[in-house]
């Protein structure tokens, strides 16, 4: 007689088991049929892995992209001239905000930005208040995997940075280390509607036409991150001596 797999007829799996699986649909199934505490955690333990390698992957790969854009902004910053600029920005629409493209930034904004969705605001102190709030979202997802906020532009377009903002005041909202930088669309629905529906917060945005940009237009993600940081000071969340 043939002697049955452990695996097989208890129905649980090994750690290595797990470890060698590279589909995160295969373990989420796994995950939804587990019948006891310790064959969740494990499965669990397996797609953090997982996500984490994914994320470490595109961490490298999005560094990659951020020094090419350095070394692109730079050389539009010296190569000289209004005309160079103009022609740079007319091919990298939504390109990342730093100092040294701040004309670049606005120039290109108007044709880059989200129409009806994306007011527009002035202000004497416009840069530095932009800098504080930039500093601020930093600050709060410095200990989210994944993220790794430098702009109002690039480093928003996968959703993930939208999803650990609201998670750091919304925990319990939903399970963050789940979440899949591949689907910037889901990340999108999922952070503005968990900010409308518990910070009170509009959905200035629309996911489709994020998804549909090269990257984000920094005027609305500055200008959607304004309002969730209003939202929150108005629910005695966040304590500031500033207004943004």
């Amino acid at each position: 007689m043939a002697t049955e797999n452990p695996t097989e007829s208890t129905g649980s799996i090994t750690k290595e088991e797990l470890a060698a699986i590279e589909d995160e649909d295969i373990l989420n199934k796994m995950l939804d049929s587990a019948k006891n505490f310790e064959e969740r955690s494990m499965i669990r333990a397996a797609l953090r892995d997982l996500l984490r390698r994914k994320i470490d992957k595109r961490k490298e790969e999005r560094g990659v992209r951020q020094a090419d854009l350095k070394q692109q902004t730079k050389a539009v910053a010296t190569g000289g001239g209004r005309g160079a600029v103009s022609q740079q920005t007319s091919t990298k629409q939504g390109s990342a905000f730093s100092p040294s493209s701040k004309t670049t930034a606005s120039t290109t904004s108007s044709s880059a930005a989200l129409p009806q969705k994306c007011p527009t605001t002035a202000a004497p102190n416009a840069k530095n208040v932009k800098q504080m709030l930039l500093d601020w979202c930093r600050a709060k997802t410095e200990p989210y995997e994944g993220v790794n906020i430098q702009n109002f532009s690039s480093s928003w377009k996968d959703g993930i940075a939208f999803c650990a903002l609201v998670h750091r005041f919304f925990p319990d909202a939903f399970e963050y280390s789940i979440l899949n930088p591949n689907k910037p669309r889901d990340n999108f629905q999922l952070a503005f509607s968990t900010a409308e529906r518990l910070a009170g917060c509009p959905s200035l945005l629309d996911p489709d036409d994020l998804v549909r940009m090269h990257e984000p237009d920094w005027k609305c993600v500055y200008t959607y991150i304004q309002e969730f940081y209003r939202s929150l000071v108005e629910k005695g969340l966040v304590k500031t001596k500033k207004r943004p």
